[in-house]
């Protein structure tokens, strides 16, 4: 009879059926948890200090102004990788798309620190600043391969992709972070990806 009570013990620890009583077992009340409501994106002083800082409206501006430059980049290098043609126009979009990144990456990290007194990783913001770093990385190593002329020009317009994808991951965070502190939900929780280089 132990025999049984040691298996029944055994199954018991790893089954996850919800209906237990389904099968004829006991269901066992489980003890209800309760997880703490996520802060908000900004507290009442960060939320002046945001509305106070001039850096506000220059990311409102730089924003959308990276997202044109994206597009038209975008369509120049796959123009390039489809027919051959337009490397010049296409090399020369990334290099200013990438010029765009640091300069809205720049005034960023002073934005942040006014609001957050911080220039990157607040909390509120870090999972977007950490994915701004690998964008930052990528674009920085497509500009250096162009410069030194030590990476294909195939492999560089792939590359420009590359940091073109991570860029759409990243201005989605923001979006979704931003649209979420407007309508005065809580922030995503650390474990989220919530967090525009």
């Amino acid at each position: 009879m132990s025999n049984l009570n040691v298996i029944d013990r055994l199954i018991g620890s790893v089954e996850f059926c919800p209906w237990g009583s389904s099968s004829g077992r006991m269901v066992r009340s489980q003890p209800v948890v309760r997880h703490a409501a996520p802060k908000p994106l900004y507290n009442p002083e960060q939320r002046r200090r945001r509305d106070a800082s001039r850096w506000t409206l220059v990311q409102g501006v730089l924003a959308p102004l990276q997202f044109v430059i994206f597009l038209v980049s975008l369509a120049l290098v796959l123009r390039f990788l489809a027919t051959g043609s337009g490397e010049s126009a296409a090399s020369a979009s990334v290099v200013v798309k990438t010029i765009a990144l640091y300069t809205i990456m720049i005034t960023g990290a002073i934005w942040e620190h006014d609001v957050f007194g911080r220039y990157l990783f607040a909390p509120a913001f870090y999972w977007e600043d950490m994915v701004s770093m690998l964008v930052l990385a990528l674009h920085t190593v497509y500009v250096f391969g162009l410069a030194t002329h030590t990476i294909d020009v195939h492999v560089l317009m792939w590359l420009a992709l590359a940091a073109y994808a991570s860029y759409v991951v990243n201005a989605t965070q923001f979006v979704l972070k931003l649209r979420a502190a407007r309508k005065g939900q809580p922030a995503w929780s650390a474990g989220h990806m919530g967090g525009v280089a």
